[in-house]
């Protein structure tokens, strides 16, 4: 199954919407509230095992669908920074 595929299917099973586009906005369409980003975020670094900081926590990364697969997609191509 392909990220895009794994992550609408975690909104629709989660937020119990169908009826969106990979563009439309979770935030001004009301399909995702602020807790629900959080179990988004919560999801997408344990399915996808990458961490989020908090700076990427923006609408630029995670307000559709199009923009969590684009971003998940640099996060794991990425080189993990060594602590």
């Amino acid at each position: 199954m392909s990220v895009r595929d794994r992550i609408r299917n975690f909104i629709v099973d989660t937020f119990f919407v169908d009826d969106f586009g990979d563009d439309d906005s979770f935030l001004r369409k009301g399909l995702i509230d602020s807790t629900g980003m959080m179990e988004l975020v919560a999801f997408i670094e344990t399915e996808f095992g990458i961490k989020l900081e908090d700076t990427e926590l923006v609408p630029e990364n995670l307000d559709s669908l199009s923009r969590v697969v684009a971003f998940v997609g640099h996060k794991q191509s990425s080189p993990r920074k060594q602590s």
